[in-house]
């Protein structure tokens, strides 16, 4: 009984120092790669060939100025639950309350057309700067499977 008891108190401090590093890398990168979401999980197919669902992606702030046609971009759009990571086709300049800003025409490298981003009641053909929040650096294969899945059983997505 002793060593069960032993086991289950070794097997309890494992789990929390567990959780606690995870914690510690998931904030250390927020603070390197500055950005509030370092790592995204790619729920659908939009990137194939390039990220398929279930990667887990590696992120880093980006100041707008600096994204570049051919960088994948992490956005987030209105009335969506998730961010979008897509491909960077051209940058143009609008006009978005007074103020000239970048908009990023972006896709899917497996989406036919650009993303439309509705913003203020109309629908612009480009992301404006204001909603990008990040550039991808890194993919780690299928590692976002199991939380995926487990996700989507529990009703999550």
């Amino acid at each position: 009984m002793e060593e069960k008891i032993k086991s289950w108190k070794n097997d309890l401090v494992f789990i929390v120092i567990s959780l606690i590093v995870i914690f510690a890398i998931h904030n250390g990168l927020k603070i390197a790669l500055h950005t509030d979401s370092p790592l995204v999980i790619v729920v659908s197919g939009s990137m194939e060939p390039v990220f398929y669902r279930g990667d887990v992606v590696l992120l880093k702030g980006v100041k707008p100025e600096d994204i570049k046609i051919g960088d994948v971009v992490v956005y987030k759009r209105p009335y969506t639950k998730y961010p979008i990571i897509h491909r960077v086709r051209e940058i143009e300049k609008i006009v978005l309350n007074g103020k000239e800003e970048l908009c990023f025409v972006t896709w899917g490298d497996n989406n036919p057309a650009p993303d439309p981003y509705p913003y203020d009641g109309e629908i612009l053909p480009c992301v404006p700067q204001e909603a990008v929040e990040a550039k991808a650096l890194l993919v780690f294969p299928k590692i976002g499977l199991i939380p995926l899945e487990i996700r989507e059983r529990l009703g999550l997505t």
